[in-house]
């Protein structure tokens, strides 16, 4: 089941594009606002709206972190916001003044692409705001944009029906005709991205009007839509069979999210509202085996997965304990008898013990998975798989986040060499997550 849990009705004209951050709802609209939303409740942040462009604005993202909003507009700019006091940090003018269709962060918050009416796509630097790179589609407006998970490359689409491939120095890898009667939108799975040339895969064709917007769930297993209309339709991705056709807007639907940590799906409409949906648990499991679950490491797992995992071993019934104590895969994983008595109020044995069991199957997984990852791919700081790989200056490679914490506690000297470090300054590391990725993606199934 999916559930119609709110309804945002704040804007005062058509809502363009709604977006998630892990604690946070964005939503821009005709009316040439953005507001934002607290995904405890609901409720409108005390410095919302947040205003300054001057003409409909037409998309909204947020950074990988939440920390930082971006926004773009008819008025040709691209502003970011702090997402901590609705305060203006930038305003970027597209060249030429065109107006700006579609605003992307790279996965890595390194690059901010802005696609516009003209054709242009302008890479922007994220941190100091300033123009990187600069390029152009032959015909039509680039109303679409995507990066690829690795952030490698990104894709653009055009209202003349083209895609086009851009590598992250702006070069353009590869471009087609994909849909004759223009392009929309378009979203990248959280998948693995390998090569730039395109190929066509399938159709999904349940709606029965023109489509305005799509979108990949976070972990690639669901894919939504939202049409002319005026229904959103929830797919498989794997088997491409419909889950769920929603259609409670009145008009067009422009615009559709999902949460990237919950089980939330928002839907903007030319309507001026905002529908705010949650999924049960049933349906969730009915899009994401077991199998495409365990492909990321328990340890790893969100409460969410935690809860996908007790249905699919048929401990639904427990999935209340779990949440109200907030048991992750790392909690899971080191959970014993004791605590299952003491702190999770477990009374039956025979429950205990077939939880206990199926706790040591996943750490038995574990090992295995662990004995067989290369040490390449080992921060040398926390003795884990990096998920973020950096190049420090002494040459070597580390987990992003545990480098920077080394960093501030004023270690200038190599984990590695115990030397002088001559900078600061982390590369993300690229191949290195490519081949993580890839070895993942052989690994685990």
């Amino acid at each position: 089941m999916v559930k119609l849990i709110h309804t945002l009705a704040d804007h005062s004209d058509d809502v363009n594009c709604c977006a998630f951050s892990s604690s946070l709802l964005a939503t821009c609209s005709l009316d040439k606002t953005i507001r934002l939303y607290s995904l405890s409740d609901f409720a409108e942040l005390s410095y919302s709206p947040l205003k300054f462009h001057t003409y409909a604005v037409h998309c909204c993202c947020f950074s990988p972190s939440g920390h930082i909003l971006a926004s773009c507009s008819t008025d040709g700019t691209t502003v970011l916001w702090s997402t901590h006091n609705g305060q203006t940090l930038a305003v970027m003018e597209q060249p030429g003044g065109s107006p700006v269709r579609v605003c992307q962060f790279s996965p890595d918050s390194s690059c901010l692409a802005s696609g516009a009416a003209d054709g242009t796509v302008v890479l922007w630097n994220a941190q100091s705001h300033k123009l990187y790179r600069c390029g152009s589609v032959k015909d039509g407006s680039l109303v679409a944009c995507a990066f690829s998970p690795n952030g490698n490359l990104f894709v653009t689409g055009s209202s003349c029906g083209d895609l086009t491939v851009w590598d992250d120095k702006m070069r353009c890898l590869h471009s087609e005709k994909a849909h004759d009667l223009g392009i929309t939108c378009c979203d990248f799975s959280s998948q693995p991205v390998s090569g730039c040339e395109l190929k066509y895969k399938s159709t999904l064709s349940g709606h029965c009007a023109p489509v305005l917007t799509c979108a990949f769930s976070h972990d690639g297993q669901m894919l939504v839509s939202g049409s002319v209309d005026k229904s959103v339709i929830i797919y498989d991705t794997n088997s491409q069979n419909v889950l769920h056709t929603l259609t409670q807007h009145t008009r067009y639907v422009t615009a559709c999210a999902f949460a990237p940590n919950t089980l939330l799906l928002a839907t903007g409409s030319m309507d001026k509202t905002v529908n705010i949906w949650q999924f049960d648990l049933e349906t969730l499991c009915q899009a994401r085996s077991m199998e495409d679950q365990l492909k990321q490491f328990p340890e790893d797992w969100s409460e969410e997965d935690v809860s996908l995992w007790l249905c699919a071993q048929g401990l639904k019934d427990l999935v209340g304990i779990f949440k109200m104590n907030n048991i992750d895969g790392k909690e899971l994983l080191n959970l014993t008898k004791e605590s299952l008595t003491g702190d999770l109020k477990i009374e039956s044995l025979g429950l205990r013990s077939k939880v206990l069991r199926k706790i040591e199957e996943l750490r038995t997984k574990v090992k295995s998975l662990s004995s067989e990852i290369p040490d390449e791919f080992i921060c040398p700081i926390t003795r884990e798989l990096m998920k973020d790989p950096v190049i420090a200056s002494d040459g070597y490679s580390y987990e992003k986040e545990a480098m920077e914490n080394w960093i501030s506690k004023k270690k200038r000297t190599s984990p590695m060499t115990n030397l002088v470090l001559p900078s600061v300054v982390l590369t993300p590391n690229r191949t290195l997550k490519m081949a993580i990725s890839r070895w993942l993606e052989t690994h685990q199934k």
